[in-house]
């Protein structure tokens, strides 16, 4: 009887830890499914044309934000900051799903896909700078990072992928753009 009674808890032991490993990441991943996934999907850092400092100049020096999950996200608190510590704060902004909102330097009207720093200078540094994005719990969310003094290599956040060759591009634009991309196909920016 102590033999059967063993095997029997054995098996009910083995049948519990199989649910348990199979339940566990399903659970979990539902979780995660759910958690608002704003990254930092695009930067001109150097505005085309002259700098000027006119305001048309100083918006065509941006940062786009994108939301990759199909929930709304609240920004209001977020900020978004550069090297030398310049940092725009969201205020009452709140990003739809799958949708990209666009932070212009200079003066406008914010609108649900374009907002103003409704700054008088220029932010972004041509020549290398990072973009910070952090919550309104000032924690780290994404950053994008350029420049030459870095090696010709920067990374892009926790995503762990990297631009390469940013000052080929800047030189090699025919308007003087310098811009970092949106992710190519196979997950690696590069410019």
């Amino acid at each position: 009887m102590k033999v059967t009674t063993r095997r029997l808890a054995s098996a009910a032991l083995v049948a519990a830890a199989v649910v348990g490993a199979v339940a566990l990441p399903a659970s979990a991943a539902d979780v995660r499914m759910y958690q608002p996934r704003v990254q930092i999907s695009d930067v001109q850092y150097d505005s085309p044309g002259r700098d000027d400092r006119s305001n048309r100049s100083l918006n065509r020096e941006w940062v786009e934000v994108t939301n990759t999950a199909r929930r709304s996200v609240n920004l209001d608190g977020w900020t978004l900051s550069d090297e030398d510590g310049h940092t725009y704060t969201f205020d009452s902004y709140r990003l739809a799903g799958r949708a990209t909102v666009r932070i212009h330097t200079g003066e406008g009207r914010d609108t649900r896909t374009d907002l103003f720093q409704d700054r008088r200078n220029y932010v972004w540094d041509n020549r290398s700078d990072t973009a910070t994005l952090r919550n309104d719990r000032d924690r780290f969310v994404d950053e994008a990072s350029w420049g030459n003094d870095r090696g010709d290599r920067s990374e892009w956040g926790d995503r762990g992928t990297a631009v390469t060759g940013v000052t080929a591009v800047s030189a090699a634009s025919t308007d003087a753009q310098a811009h970092v991309p949106a992710t190519a196909e196979d997950g690696a920016r590069t410019l």
